[in-house]
């Protein structure tokens, strides 16, 4: 089980830059790749992407910067240094403005230097990011893997705790059948009815005991707790499989909650409520 929550950092140095290559992933219904790269990187753009996209899932931001070398020198363009300083002397002279600081001002324009970078990256260049990119996924999958046993162990304790409440039920369904007797005996009282057919009587107690019955709603409740644990153990990107088992989970709590006629099966299933919302805040965030 491997959480969507992720982030590497990874450098590798080429003999003209270094480049440091970011990911950090969040929680996303669908894969959603977002890059920030260097000019030079553009029409590998679409590479990145798939070096990406064993990610499989989430909100991914790519960050790639670019630092130039040592190796790397500006020189400046002469031909567009001579204009410049042409255009602002005359300038100066047609304002009567002293221009003896006309070179120092047009030196500290950054267009008028070139760089020895090219726009574009050679194969061996790429070949040294790309893999510097699959080590990067490769450390954002293992830190996801680490963050999932994580958020396995928080389900664990959740669903025990369910399981406990529900294990807990059954010591207070032979006072439902009492309370439900006592009932409508006072209700035949209230209503003075006195001659009762106590045959009668013992069938609609057991029609109306049928419909308070949860034996199926906690059967179905234990083979889904069953089935969470084992697609928690068994399958890896398991996140919309567990979304649709604490579905159903929850659609049995709330029907025995609906059935229930008893107070303290009401706390019980309040208790597991509130479990089963713990384990559904962080699904989410699983792959």
């Amino acid at each position: 089980m491997k959480s969507m929550t992720g982030f590497a950092k990874r450098q590798c140095t080429t003999p003209n830059s270094k480049y440091t290559v970011e990911i950090k992933t969040l929680n996303s219904k669908t894969l959603d790749i977002n890059t920030r790269i260097p000019s030079s990187l553009r029409a590998k753009e679409l590479d990145i992407r798939a070096l990406a996209a064993p990610l499989e899932r989430g909100k991914i931001d790519i960050v790639i910067t670019q630092e130039s070398g040592a190796a790397t020198a500006a020189h400046p363009n002469l031909e567009l240094i001579t204009q410049r300083y042409h255009d602002l002397h005359q300038l100066a002279d047609t304002l009567c403005q002293p221009g003896s600081d006309l070179l120092n001002t047009i030196i500290a324009m950054p267009d008028v230097w070139t760089s020895d970078d090219t726009d574009d990256i050679d194969e061996n260049q790429w070949l040294a990011i790309a893999d510097t990119m699959r080590l990067a996924v490769a450390d954002v999958d293992t830190f996801r893997s680490h963050e999932g046993q994580i958020l396995k162990t928080d389900f664990v304790k959740h669903v025990d705790l369910i399981e406990q409440k529900l294990h807990a039920i059954p010591q207070y369904e032979s006072q439902r059948i009492d309370t439900a007797k006592e009932r409508i005996h006072r209700y035949f009282d209230e209503a003075a009815i006195k001659d009762i057919d106590q045959n009668r009587f013992e069938q609609e107690l057991i029609y109306y005991l049928e419909k308070l019955d949860i034996t199926e709603e906690k059967i179905r409740l234990a083979k889904h707790i069953d089935y969470f644990r084992q697609t928690m153990d068994n399958e890896e990107n398991c996140g919309k499989k567990l979304g649709f088992v604490a579905q159903e989970m929850g659609r049995e709590i709330n029907t025995t909650g609906s059935k229930a006629n008893h107070v303290e099966i009401q706390k019980l299933v309040v208790e597991m409520k509130d479990e089963l919302e713990k384990i559904k805040e962080q699904l989410g965030n699983i792959l």
